[in-house]
């Protein structure tokens, strides 16, 4: 059943629970007789969403979704896992609702896009055609900025942060490391995937260690000149919870301390300023937009790092007919799973427009609701709106680029509560119901 995009505004606050769509414009599904053909590669928060919309704004579209995965893990509440506060099960599922939706499901990966013919080609020797290409893969880790991060260090220290195996490892390490054990952990330069999540593991893993193995430290190397996200709140609980500023802190956080090197026979870290020893090691190497965005060309910015987007369509700005959703675009959105759900709903709007022949939303809408919890039973948010503005040029000539602009409004925590951790776990909750199907 087609589901009307007009009703989907007055319900979306409701279905994602925590962050409204914003105004999508046009009929409930599309005019057009052609069987236009949408290849989605990847199906996290953002490619999953996208290909579920697509199908329900306009059953004609042929939607193929490739995806290597077998299964769903959430990167957004894995920190609970470090913490023992969940298992990885808990954040797991299946593909089996969304395969039901869409017309094909690929289960390869990506290994050459053809832009002008407009192919995907995959490692399985399959080569499928596309009128709209939707590129989601997310982040790609980039282990030879870190020297010695090498395949086989790979194998002894974890990065953890695409939610999986190396989740369930990093637990383990952190469960047979000794009462007095250092956890050295690490944060990449921004912009990088979830900016509170570094800060929110340093949380989770005070609180397990606070209850089994107190005489235990955490030492966060911060690549960034401060805490990037939340940091009022941040202090506040690592205060509050783990005795920060006093001579018995569990937590000592320094920044400016990027790791140059890993050793993972001595179990160091190098920094600009010396090499930190640990018992558990847990660094985070820079990230850049997925290699299948390189594929495609769409890794385009000055660095080519990020993929630059038209942020009403999210096509990108270098090749027609390829859209980037959430953390490889260029965007000064944060690159959390809020916003990928978020933005997959509108680039699903803007392709049934523009298959139409008609233009996308011309005052799009982007938000991002982030929870981080501080403890085992407490959490907080901030929650931002960001509105289209069109590209300006000014009486001297020079032209203000469009952007999305930080809107008054949302807002932060003041502080910590059970309440929040209780909305939590009530957003993640649909937010995984809405990004895969997932019955309520």
């Amino acid at each position: 059943m087609a589901f009307d995009r007009r009703e989907f505004l007055k319900i979306s606050a409701g279905v994602t629970g925590a962050a409204s769509l914003g105004a999508l414009t046009g009929c409930a599904t599309a005019s057009t007789n052609k069987a236009y053909k949408v290849v989605v590669v990847g199906a996290g928060f953002g490619g999953a969403t996208c290909a579920r919309y697509l199908k329900m704004w306009e059953p004609k579209i042929e939607v193929t979704i490739i995806e290597p995965n077998a299964h769903f893990v959430s990167c957004p509440t894995s920190n609970g896992v470090l913490a023992g506060l969940a298992k990885l099960e808990d954040i797991t599922f299946t593909y089996d609702h969304l395969k039901k939706v869409v017309n094909n499901w690929v289960t390869d990966t990506v290994t050459g896009i053809d832009t002008t013919g407009r192919t995907v080609k995959t490692a399985g020797g399959a080569t499928i055609s596309y009128d709209r290409l939707i590129l989601a893969g997310g982040i790609e880790l980039m282990f030879d900025k870190v020297e010695g991060y090498n395949a086989e260090a790979q194998k002894t220290i974890m990065h953890a942060w695409k939610a999986g195996p190396q989740t369930a490892t990093l637990r383990k390490q952190l469960e047979d490391m000794h009462d007095g054990g250092t956890f050295v952990m690490s944060v990449p330069m921004a912009p990088y995937r979830c900016p509170p999540g570094p800060y929110e593991r340093a949380c989770q893993v005070a609180t397990y260690l606070k209850a089994a193995k107190p005489k235990s430290k955490i030492i966060i190397l911060d690549g960034n000149p401060d805490i990037a996200s939340k940091k009022p709140l941040f202090l506040a609980a690592w205060t509050k919870h783990y005795g920060y500023g006093t001579p018995n802190s569990m937590i000592e956080y320094r920044p400016n301390n990027m790791p140059r090197s890993v050793d993972p026979v001595k179990m160091m870290v190098g920094t600009e300023f010396d090499d930190v020893k640990g018992d558990v090691i847990n660094v985070v190497p820079p990230m850049r937009a997925a290699a299948i965005c390189e594929l495609a060309g769409v890794r385009s910015d000055s660095s080519n790092t990020w993929c630059p987007i038209d942020y009403r369509s999210f096509e990108s700005l270098a090749v027609k007919n390829v859209h980037v959703l959430g953390d490889s675009t260029l965007t000064n959105f944060p690159k959390s799973g809020s916003v990928a759900n978020n933005t997959g709903k509108m680039a699903a709007a803007a392709i049934v427009e523009m298959f139409n022949g008609r233009e996308p939303d011309s005052a799009p809408v982007v938000t991002n609701t982030c929870y981080s919890a501080s403890t085992e039973g407490t959490a907080f948010h901030v929650a931002t709106v960001f509105r289209y503005q069109a590209a300006k040029t000014g009486a001297d000539g020079k032209v203000t680029p469009a952007s999305m602009v930080a809107q008054k409004g949302g807002g932060i925590s003041k502080e910590e509560s059970e309440l929040e951790f209780a909305y939590m776990e009530s957003w993640a909750k649909n937010v995984w119901a809405d990004t895969l199907g997932l019955p309520g």
